[in-house]
């Protein structure tokens, strides 16, 4: 049953199924266990990068295509959602019209980009990505009566997903629970969903049929295969993954502009994010979406507290400042690249193929 519900892709190390039953559960439990305002955003924004770093590696590590439209999908569906809720007001019915109208707008500029650029080379469909992304953000920053320009849209929500909504006038396990929670394990609910979607996407037929084209092209077209048919499936499949990313986006902040969902920075962190976790794994999303976040987030609290510990010794604390936490991530980086060039994920199951390899080499060699 539970091998069926992961589409028979078993994590195949212990070590990494034990990373990722912490993970699932650590987010499960995160707003009674890690109470605050910073450790639930940071929870949130962990939910929401795992389905849009997910989805731009059914693209990169699944089929080989480096695109760097990603983020306009992403700003997309963020956009769709503020956009409805502005105009149509805060109710369930603005929700469901806005997230279609994304996903729609979303399928039919994956389709145009797909089918008129994926018949280049890959260096120049990546050039053509990164300019029509950089359009796209200029013309939200423009289009202000629509967009709210610079300043973005900030809306309401329906009542349930309001953080003044409060339905228990009790606290379970010392927390109130009150809208904002409830918005949070809607993305739970949502993120679990789509990442299942995408593991079965992966390890069907039509996964094996993308991972042939990303090793071989020209064998996969001589067998019989539309090459570009299914790249352009699969750029549509995750730009639409990535909408829905966006939707998680608007929902939990309540608002929206250019620099919080079509900033370029958002792309490089995905980009980071993979080859951390390990390009074509869909675990390795969900490990190096948690390893980058937390990271993120707490390595300049980590840093002014190495920097108050080494105050006596010359030197350390001004090495240890927090303004320096860029460095420090840049470092971290460098060296999980070092020790894991296939990413975690990659690594973690490398280690278990090459300890399941050596009983046969030795079983060959008596």
């Amino acid at each position: 049953m539970f091998s069926r519900l992961l589409s028979h892709d078993l994590p195949r190390s212990k070590l990494l199924a034990a990373i990722l039953i912490v993970i699932v559960l650590g987010l499960a439990v995160a707003p009674f266990v890690f109470p605050g305002v910073k450790a639930l955003n940071v929870a949130a924004k962990v939910l929401i990068f795992i389905v849009l770093v997910a989805a731009f590696d059914l693209l990169l590590g699944y089929t080989g295509i480096v695109s760097f439209a990603h983020t306009m999908f992403f700003g997309i569906g963020a956009y769709g959602i503020a956009v409805a809720c502005t105009h149509l007001g805060a109710t369930w019915t603005a929700l469901a019209v806005g997230t279609v109208v994304a996903l729609a707008l979303s399928l039919v500029l994956a389709l145009v980009i797909g089918l008129f650029s994926l018949r280049v080379r890959a260096i120049f469909f990546a050039m053509i990505t990164l300019a029509v992304a950089a359009a796209f953000q200029t013309l939200a920053s423009q289009l202000s009566v629509i967009t709210g320009g610079e300043d973005g849209l900030t809306f309401k929500l329906p009542e349930w997903l309001s953080p003044s909504f409060e339905p228990f006038e009790t606290e379970f396990f010392g927390v109130l629970i009150d809208g904002k929670i409830i918005a949070y394990y809607l993305l739970f609910i949502v993120c679990v969903a789509l990442v299942l979607a995408l593991l079965r996407i992966v390890n069907s037929p039509f996964g094996r049929v993308l991972q042939a084209i990303r090793e071989n092209e020209f064998r996969a077209e001589a067998i019989g295969y539309r090459v570009v048919v299914y790249r352009t499936l699969s750029s549509v499949l995750s730009a639409l993954f990535a909408t829905l990313a966006g939707c998680m986006l608007a929902i939990w902040l309540r608002y929206n502009g250019p620099e919080t969902s079509l900033s370029f920075e958002i792309m490089i962190d995905v980009l980071l994010i993979v080859v951390i976790g390990g390009m074509g794994t869909i675990y390795g999303a969900s490990v190096g979406t948690v390893l980058f976040m937390v990271a993120q987030s707490y390595l300049q609290d980590l840093l002014r507290l190495a920097g108050e510990a080494t105050s006596a010794v010359p030197l350390l604390p001004a090495l240890f400042s927090p303004d320096r936490w860029l460095l420090w991530l840049g470092l971290l980086f460098v060296l999980s690249v070092y020790y894991f060039p296939t990413g975690v994920v990659g690594k973690l199951r490398a280690r278990v193929a090459h300890a399941a390899a050596k009983p046969s080499h030795r079983g060959h060699s008596t």
